[in-house]
């Protein structure tokens, strides 16, 4: 049996999927009551609390572990789920970390995903680790204004990065947790394009058959904006990254591909998949 935390979300719900697909026995993991896959098991736990996540572990074989923004803060203690996991005699971990941990590794919370990598690869537990960068997903942020003013407003809107589609992010989680050849593997995951934001609006247009205007934001109206949904520190990082990234940050990744053995989605595939939010 394989657990899969954040099974609501936009990575966590097509694995949880594609792992019910292949045949394998599944427990969804998230904080709230939500609907799963026929032949599912869900399971209600907040992964701030690891304990609570031992009825989920029962009898699971793999973890794919996917933490929420909160549990990304300095002080949060992530590394008690991996012992809890060891505890109920899961064999291998797939972990969701960052590309930042690699290009960016002295910010107190990369310090924080590193130590968990860590503690993973110490545990005498089978890990993977996905260090995915920028997601594609994140322009969802823009769903509503371009839905009511067909305007996307965001910081930077002329640098770009290659952000990868959550698709691909969990196809690849998949890979991981089905077969052995990737034991022990670390894996940046990017998409096969560097794009900006204004080229983010432009691809949103053609794929919603409108026009939508793009409109730059300060990067203090944008700190305020993100701080909403995750931690500020988390925020500052995030707009580092967009707002000056670094030749490691800019890097087209080969590994989606590799493991794969196609290309990695482009922004537009996924905007031409994801339109109805934006309509």
């Amino acid at each position: 049996m394989i657990v899969v935390t954040g099974a609501t979300g936009n990575i966590g719900r097509p694995l949880t999927q594609a792992l019910a697909e292949a045949g394998r026995e599944v427990t969804a993991v998230s904080r709230h009551t939500a609907a799963v896959p026929n032949g599912v098991r869900h399971v209600v736990a907040d992964l701030a609390e690891p304990a609570g996540l031992k009825p989920a572990l029962a009898g699971a074989e793999a973890l794919f572990l996917l933490l929420s923004g909160d549990l990304h803060a300095v002080g949060a203690g992530p590394a008690d789920i991996i012992g809890e996991a060891a505890a109920a005699g899961v064999r291998r971990v797939v972990l969701l970390s960052t590309l930042g941990v690699v290009t960016r590794p002295f910010g107190r919370t990369r310090i924080a995903m590193r130590e968990l990598e860590d503690v993973l690869k110490e545990s005498g537990l089978e890990w993977s680790i996905l260090r995915p960068g920028g997601f594609a997903s994140n322009a969802l942020w823009w769903a509503e204004s371009v839905r009511t003013q067909q305007l996307v407003a965001a910081p930077f809107g002329d640098v770009g990065v290659p952000v990868i589609d959550p698709a691909d992010i969990a196809a690849v989680a998949a890979a991981c947790l089905l077969d052995d050849r990737h034991i022990g593997g670390a894996y940046e995951l990017t998409g096969p394009e560097v794009i900006t934001p204004r080229g983010q609006t432009a691809a949103l247009a053609a794929a919603l058959g409108t026009p939508v205007t793009f409109h730059e934001l300060t990067r203090a109206v944008a700190h305020a904006a993100m701080s909403r949904s995750m931690p500020g520190e988390l925020a500052d990082d995030t707009l580092d990254i967009i707002g000056s990234p670094s030749p490691a940050e800019l890097r087209i990744s080969p590994d989606v591909e590799q493991i794969l053995g196609r290309p990695a989605h482009t922004f537009a595939d996924w905007a031409a998949r994801h339109v109805a939010a934006f309509r």
